[in-house]
């Protein structure tokens, strides 16, 4: 899809707004005592709470303001047609089971785009203040210590290699066992950032995540950070990944394909 630069401003402009919006309805619920959690998942947890339910209404006020045509796929509140052929994509609070434990490791995850993936995404970690943006000629880290720009990292031997995921049991018993292949190739394993891990991965920290079991909603931010920032995110066999299912996100092309040789053999 071609965009005028007067769009691209108009995105990231109201990007920028939605963030700043869903950071203001979840500060004040976390670390908060008495937050009330409820779960989505019959046999399982996957807690939502009234942040993620909050910050989503916010981001979709912004919208309703500044682009009521373009089109939304939320995670809390689902998928509004459009006209534009551009969709919205919004996880509120990725990592909503750490933000009930109170680490800092949960984001908000914006992402716009068409049918082909997401053009422009910001990572915003509002407790630690920091926003990682992507896409339209950006590609930087806002926080604390000012403004950097972001760039992964250049590396490509595995033995060097940094590797994250969320949970130890990578979705079925066949992912799991190709994910510890990779794990035994690597550096070093570390479990439990959600979308953090995806941050640091565009900011030159680390060089691998591997994930399955995802939604649209929870790629499509970090995609569009990291392929600004030099890194590459495809699914496990090298196809696109901003529909969900297997995410193979890497820092370079040759670390991408160490970690997908070792993913697809039998």
């Amino acid at each position: 899809m071609t965009l005028t630069d007067d769009t691209k401003r108009s995105l990231i402009m109201t990007a920028e707004k939605m963030a700043d919006a869903a950071r203001a309805a979840i500060l004040p619920f976390f670390r908060s005592t008495g937050l009330d959690t409820d779960n989505k998942l019959a046999g399982g947890f996957d807690p939502v709470t009234e942040a993620d339910r909050a910050a989503e209404r916010a981001m979709r006020a912004v919208l309703a303001e500044h682009r009521p045509d373009d089109a939304i796929l939320g995670e809390e509140y689902g998928r509004s047609d459009g006209s534009t052929g551009l969709t919205w994509v919004l996880d509120p609070i990725d990592g909503t089971r750490g933000f009930i434990s109170g680490t800092p490791t949960w984001g908000i995850l914006i992402a716009v785009g068409g049918d082909d993936g997401p053009a422009f995404g910001i990572v915003d970690q509002p407790y630690i203040g920091e926003r990682f943006i992507g896409g339209f000629g950006l590609a930087e880290l806002r926080g604390p210590h000012g403004t950097r720009p972001l760039r992964t990292r250049s590396s490509g031997k595995m033995d060097d290699a940094i590797l994250f995921t969320t949970f130890p049991e990578v979705g079925t018993p066949e992912d799991a066992e190709a994910f510890r292949r990779v794990a035994a190739k690597a550096k070093l394993t570390r479990y439990g950032m959600d979308c953090y891990a995806y941050a640091l991965l565009a900011s030159g920290q680390v060089d691998l995540v591997i994930e399955s079991g995802l939604n649209a909603y929870d790629i499509q931010g970090p995609i569009a950070v990291i392929e600004a920032a030099g890194g590459i995110v495809t699914d496990w066999q090298g196809g696109p990944a901003h529909q969900g299912g297997r995410a193979l996100a890497a820092a370079n092309p040759a670390v991408h394909a160490a970690a997908m040789a070792l993913l697809n053999e039998s």
